[in-house]
């Protein structure tokens, strides 16, 4: 029987209902000084439209950037997470990749391989995650926390940043129902472990990911097949995505105890949730997810 949806709890759902309705979105290439906006953020060789949302009555906001799903939805990601970022004291960045120029080869799996397998490192669109982190820092500030939330395919984006990029100016990476992760093993082949990565690559890569402050954030009724990514490599970390996000995180905390090393990840499911990105943002478990004591400003 499926639990009824728990969302934020009252504490943060009061400051929601309590603010004010946002403003109309802001012309392009401005933001407003609270409510929703548009900008264009020029981010490494591209320029990508970035939809943005700041709450009123929020002095020292941290930073939540939304990496939205296959759809390319980036506004609506960025409206899903307004009561989240009202309640937690975040000013909201959604990137928009759109898919011309960041086919699923380069969004969902980070640009590390081609038709002809591992691509070299100035080819993957992973580096755009610390470009974006870098330009948010220039508009809020050079100490704001930023936390990062992907989901479906942006939650596969940000595996492949976790894995092969070097996260550490973040405060956390919360994936959020991803259809693929990287196992933390060279048995398995990019982009789904660190098989055949560029040597240059590799320095340390795997001691770096599982100190990562990573999240997998799983909704408990996700075990629908729609979009869901099917290969060798996929089906072999589980049957739905509820099992393959279980499969990884049992996977990086064997593999750091084996190897003694420090072992940054954190499983937080929600119940009653499936593949639901708006039910994902509105759950109780997000201030969990994101390292956040309930009800308190995210800084």
């Amino acid at each position: 029987m499926t639990r009824p949806l728990r969302r934020l709890p009252a504490g943060l759902l009061a400051v929601a209902l309590l603010s004010a309705a946002p403003p109309p979105v802001a012309a392009f290439d401005t933001v407003a000084p609270f409510g929703a906006g548009r900008v264009e953020a020029a981010i490494g060789a591209h320029r990508l439209d970035v939809f943005t949302y700041r709450p009123a009555d929020c002095a020292r906001p941290s930073a939540l950037l939304v990496f939205h799903g296959t759809g390319r939805t980036a506004e609506a990601y960025r409206d899903r997470a307004r009561d989240a970022a009202r309640g937690l004291c975040m000013s909201v960045y959604s990137p928009l990749f759109d898919r011309e120029r960041f086919p699923n080869a380069a969004y969902h799996r980070g640009g590390l391989v081609g038709p002809d397998g591992p691509r070299d490192v100035g080819a993957w669109t992973i580096g755009a995650v610390d470009d974006l982190v870098a330009w948010v820092r220039e508009r809020e500030g050079a100490a704001t926390p930023v936390y990062l939330f992907g989901h479906s395919a942006g939650a596969q984006f940000l595996s492949r940043y976790a894995a092969y990029g070097r996260p550490e100016g973040v405060a956390r990476i919360v994936l959020a129902n991803p259809a693929t992760h990287v196992m933390p093993s060279a048995d398995w082949p990019v982009p789904y472990g660190f098989g055949g990565a560029p040597d240059e690559a590799l320095d340390g890569t795997l001691e770096h990911y599982l100190a990562a402050p990573v999240t997998i954030y799983l909704g408990q009724e996700d075990t629908g097949a729609q979009n869901l990514t099917r290969n060798r490599w996929a089906d072999a970390q589980g049957a739905t995505r509820l099992e393959r996000g279980r499969t990884v995180f049992r996977a990086g905390r064997e593999a750091a105890a084996e190897r003694g090393l420090p072992f940054g990840w954190r499983l937080v499911e929600a119940p009653g949730i499936g593949h639901s990105s708006r039910d994902m943002l509105a759950a109780a478990e997000l201030t969990e997810a994101l390292g956040l004591a309930v009800g308190a400003p995210a800084d």
